[in-house]
C-alpha cells in the first residue's frame, strides 16, 4: 500500500507559545518514528513555498492498510496534529505495468511491484485519469503509443518514475510520482510528453505537487 498524504498547518498554530509548539512537534515526530520502526517506509517532503494549499507531504509505503489508518489516527491526536488539515490524500498500490514489461532492464525483474525510493532531492506527484475512450482502444494501439512515452522517458535517465495504481481504492486511476535532482529536466520531460498522441486520452492530471526532500524535524520547525 502506498499513501501520499499532504498536510497544511492552521494559521493558529503559528500563534501558539513556542513551548507548546515544540511539544506538539516532538509528539508528531515520535509517531512517525514509531511506525518507521514497525517497518513502514515514510519519506517526508516540504511543499512550503511551492504550493499554497499544502505545507508538507508524507510518502508512506507499506503492506497494511491498518498501519496507514492507525498511524493517521495517532498523528491526529498529537499536539501538532490537532492543527493540521489534509487537503489532498491519495491511496494506491503497486502492480506490474501492462506496457513496460518488455522494456525491463537486466537485474530489474519485479521492480514494478515495489517502490524503491532513490536518493533524489525533488519529488513531483500528481493524480492521473485516462478517458473512457482510451480503455476501448485495441491493446496493440495503446502499446504503440506507450512505447513512445517510454522512449522519451529514456532520454532523461536522471528522472525516476514511480507509478502506482488507484483503481477502486481512491478517486484517481493512478498516482504518478517522479524523483529527480533537476526540476528543469522534469519540466523538459513534461513539455515533450505534451506533444505525444496519447495526450488526447488524458482526462485529468492535476493537481501537480513539487516537493523538496527534507528532514522531518526541519519541516515541522518551518511550519
Amino acid at each position: 500500500m502506498v499513501a501520499y498524504t499532504f498536510f497544511k498547518a492552521d494559521l493558529t498554530w503559528r500563534r501558539l507559545p513556542e513551548s507548546e509548539k515544540e511539544k506538539g512537534r516532538n509528539e508528531f515526530q515520535a509517531v512517525v518514528e514509531k511506525y518507521q520502526e514497525k517497518g513502514l517506509l515514510i519519506l517526508p517532503y516540504s511543499t512550503l513555498g511551492m504550493r499554497g494549499d499544502t505545507d508538507f507531504l508524507l510518502w508512506r509505503i507499506g503492506t497494511s492498510l491498518e498501519d496507514h489508518r492507525d498511524m493517521t489516527a495517532e498523528l491526529n491526536q498529537t499536539g501538532l496534529g490537532k492543527y493540521l488539515h489534509t487537503p489532498h490524500s491519495y491511496l494506491a498500490m503497486t502492480k506490474h505495468s501492462t506496457y513496460v514489461d518488455k522494456h525491463e532492464h537486466p537485474n530489474q525483474e519485479g521492480r514494478r511491484l515495489r517502490i524503491v525510493p532513490g536518493r533524489y532531492k525533488y519529488f513531483f506527484v500528481y493524480p492521473f485519469w485516462k478517458t473512457h475512450e482510451w480503455y476501448q482502444l485495441p491493446k496493440a494501439k495503446r502499446q504503440k503509443m506507450m512505447d513512445i512515452h517510454i522512449q522519451i522517458g529514456h532520454k532523461y535517465p536522471g528522472i525516476k518514475i514511480n507509478t502506482t495504481y488507484c483503481f477502486g481504492l481512491d478517486d484517481p486511476e493512478f498516482v504518478v510520482a517522479f524523483e529527480s535532482d533537476s526540476p528543469s529536466d522534469f519540466l523538459d520531460l513534461v513539455m515533450e510528453l505534451r506533444e505525444v498522441t496519447s495526450r488526447v486520452y488524458t482526462l485529468r492530471d492535476t493537481p501537480i505537487f513539487t516537493c523538496l526532500k527534507q528532514d522531518l524535524k526541519e519541516i515541522l520547525a518551518s511550519l
